[in-house]
């Protein structure tokens, strides 16, 4: 079976051209539960540089529909045998105020984009710098 990827490397994903915050932002929780948001936020924030955007993906996955944690690998054969969308895509980018750093083992941090690491990482030529996807056409 196939199996896709969302993973980037020695890349920084910036916030998208129409994102409304001037600053990261945590996410708000949706009632009682945690948003798609939330759950990458807590994991990112907790575990800087300890998972790789498959991993980040996976887990809200999982996470969302009440899946058994000792069923992750068989559940990650089936979740990457089609495509995913990638972190450009994510809430965390276009609408809350985070950058995402992936280093050269595509694990990913992230910062606000008020940060001095966020502009560093924007002027970094070592780096793919691609924006996060806009929420408007």
């Amino acid at each position: 079976m196939k199996c896709h990827t969302t993973n980037y490397y020695n890349t920084f994903i910036a916030i998208a051209d129409d994102c409304p915050v001037k600053k990261g932002e945590i996410p708000p929780m949706k009632g009682d539960g945690k948003t798609i948001a939330n759950i990458q936020y807590e994991l990112i924030k907790e575990n800087p540089y300890r998972f790789s955007s498959d991993d980040i993906l996976l887990h809200v996955f999982i996470e969302r529909n009440n899946i058994d944690k000792n069923l992750f690998e068989s559940t990650k054969e089936q979740f990457f045998s089609k495509g995913q969308a990638c972190l450009r895509s994510s809430p965390l980018t276009k609408r809350y105020g985070w950058g995402l750093h992936f280093d050269e083992n595509g694990k990913i941090s992230l910062y606000g984009c008020e940060t001095n690491e966020y502009r560093d990482f924007i002027h970094n030529p070592k780096l793919t710098i691609l924006k996060a996807m806009k929420s408007k056409k």
